[in-house]
């Protein structure tokens, strides 16, 4: 079962959610996953890249990766008591040869419908 989280409807990259106002920013929320290629995976994108075009194993994992961070902080602004988060962006380091971070990031506000 999956826990609570901010709606994603209510997650934009801009500075503000069209129709609502901002009342109370709890400030930046995250959530970072750090992952890394399986052995297998490596195999697989290997032999993918000799044919060219998407390498949809590599595209598969970073597409889960996002998903997973984008969760996270969505669970995080909740804990803080948000029901929205503004300026949402995302940020990926490699840590190592192999392994990267990635992080979802934002600002958790409390919005309320303009009447």
């Amino acid at each position: 079962m999956a826990m609570p989280s901010v709606n994603t409807a209510m997650v934009t990259s801009a500075l503000e959610l069209p129709g609502y106002r901002i009342v109370k920013n709890y400030g930046i929320v995250r959530g970072i996953i750090v992952r890394s290629r399986s052995v297998i995976g490596n195999l697989g994108a290997a032999l993918q890249t000799i044919v060219g075009g998407n390498i949809t194993i590599l595209t598969d994992l970073c597409e889960k990766t996002r998903e997973d961070a984008f969760e996270l902080m969505l669970q995080h602004a909740l804990q803080h008591g948000a029901n929205a988060v503004v300026c949402m962006r995302y940020d990926a380091t490699e840590v190592m040869q192999g392994v990267t971070e990635v992080l979802a990031y934002g600002t958790a506000v409390h919005v309320e419908p303009i009447a």
